[in-house]
């Protein structure tokens, strides 16, 4: 798992590539709470190139959303991939874990 960070408006952005499972969470877990709480931002999580995600990194993410949501920001996920919001949904975490909402293109 690569992870480049990035600050853009006033929001930390995290752009991760590869597989997101069990092995790669602590390096996330640590990238995201250094976002949230060292750098007083919003966090923004891209995940446009991230192809598989299992339950533990869900739950990372989920975890991370709500002490984000504690202290006074957000954290979004970005443009997550069919399989990852199919995830989502069978790990029933659809509701603790925002993702980015973006214009439909006619």
């Amino acid at each position: 798992m690569d992870i480049v960070s990035d600050i853009v408006a006033d929001t930390h952005v995290l752009v991760l590539h590869g597989d997101f499972d069990v092995r790669s969470t602590w390096e996330v877990r640590n990238a995201i709470y250094e976002c949230i709480d060292v750098h007083d931002e919003d966090v923004v999580v891209d995940m446009t190139d991230v192809s598989t995600i299992d339950a533990t990194a869900l739950r990372l993410l989920a975890v991370a959303t709500r002490h984000a949501w504690l202290a006074g920001h957000h954290l979004t996920v970005r443009n997550p991939c069919p399989a990852v919001r199919r995830m989502t949904h069978l790990t029933r975490l659809a509701h603790a874990i925002e993702v980015e909402r973006v214009a439909a293109t006619a």
